[in-house]
């Protein structure tokens, strides 16, 4: 369903069904990280959840961008996408899954996606139905933000969701085996950790032709590169600001100031990777929307109220961790998961949407692309964000 714009006080919002939702950031607005500092050898989940609404609260509106919104922002070509199965690999269980999707889907005008109609599929490490991992609040508010983000990419995709034991290299390694043997077209991993030496030893879970896979980059400004973000095997997803504007796409966009980047230190440079001042692999290699504020609007109930200030139901969601699944969407849309390799998007930089402006933090300079958003190629956001669904 298409949005209504209506304005409560400075605030501009527009109307869907279930709630009113915010598409315009709140100065009082805050952020963090919902998942715990990881002990070494595990990654860190990268949703960063926004607290401290003040008119979120006193209006009761609802923050973030909708499902819609999303698509007229991205051009997306909705109707498509039937038969196309998207896989989200993530640590732990959220026992609410499946309840707070069907939440977020109606209250967005999308068609149910459900465990009895064969859209939806819930699976552990080893690929079965059950029993699943232990529950984790954090990793839950991951979870829904990486199921609704599809849902937003790609409404009429199936969507497999596996859940790892930990998070674990090994057993997020494990279940992105299990998620690529289902043959699915695209996987999503909203994770990382710093790039490490001995790591390539794990690239072989990264590695599989016939399944694109897509990585956030993480949400800690430029500096060193995360893992698995930094693969050469992956699509590395960075991450934007996003806002209404009175231009013919009705959108503006910038560089997230959050969204990582950075210059390997083990990895080679890809062949297809042309950028001067970084010799080895560069991340990011596309974007899509990640600024917390507004943020992206998600459903969950499976934390217990309180957990970072916040209360079950709709939150407002974003790091890199929304625009990887958001980006998985967008293949399922274009139908390219099965053929297309890494280095695709480099291919077809005119369907993307070239970002320019907004920075990440220092690396020499306002024209130094490894941490600006500048005209073509740059590493907050890669080649820019998706115009329609032909890059991917």
């Amino acid at each position: 369903m298409k949005s209504q714009w209506i304005a409560i006080g400075s605030l501009l919002v527009a109307s869907v069904a279930g709630g009113t939702i915010s598409q315009a950031a709140d100065p009082g607005a805050s952020s963090t990280q919902v998942c715990a500092t990881p002990a070494p050898g595990t990654a860190h989940c990268l949703a960063d959840v926004v607290t401290g609404l003040p008119i979120a609260r006193s209006t009761g509106t609802i923050i973030g961008y909708s499902a819609s919104q999303l698509e007229s922002a991205y051009k997306l070509p909705i109707t498509r996408g039937a038969g196309q199965t998207i896989a989200l690999v993530d640590a732990y269980d959220d026992p609410t899954a499946e309840s707070d999707l069907a939440t977020y889907r109606s209250a967005n005008g999308l068609a149910p996606c459900t465990t009895s109609n064969g859209c939806f599929r819930k699976l552990n490490e080893s690929g079965a139905a059950g029993p699943y991992p232990i529950a984790d609040p954090g990793w839950g508010i991951e979870i829904s933000l990486d199921l609704d983000m599809v849902s937003a990419g790609c409404p009429r995709c199936d969507i497999v969701l596996v859940e790892g034991s930990s998070p674990s290299v090994l057993d997020l390694g494990i279940s992105e085996d299990t998620a690529a043997g289902l043959g699915v077209a695209a996987i999503s991993n909203s994770y990382g950790l710093p790039e490490f030496n001995g790591m390539q030893q794990y690239e072989k879970y990264y590695r599989h032709p016939g399944t694109a896979i897509l990585v956030s980059t993480g949400d800690f400004g430029f500096g060193p590169a995360n893992f698995p973000a930094v693969m050469s095997s992956v699509i590395a997803v960075g991450g934007t600001s996003l806002f209404p504007a009175s231009t013919a796409r009705g959108y503006s966009e910038i560089a997230w100031s959050g969204a990582s980047s950075g210059c390997s230190a083990y990895i080679t440079k890809p062949s297809w990777q042309h950028d001067t001042r970084c010799s080895m692999r560069m991340v990011a290699d596309v974007s899509a929307d990640a600024d917390p504020n507004p943020g992206l609007a998600v459903y969950d109930t499976s934390f217990p109220p309180g957990f970072d200030g916040l209360n079950p139901g709709w939150i407002a969601v974003g790091g890199t961790s929304a625009s990887s699944p958001f980006v998985a969407g967008v293949v399922g849309l274009a139908g390219n998961g099965k053929t297309m390799a890494s280095s695709f998007p480099y291919h077809h930089v005119s369907d993307f949407f070239d970002v320019v402006g907004g920075s990440n933090g220092f690396c020499g300079g306002i024209h130094d692309y490894l941490c600006n958003a500048v005209k073509g190629y740059d590493g907050p956001t890669g080649i820019g964000s998706p115009n329609g669904a032909g890059g991917l």
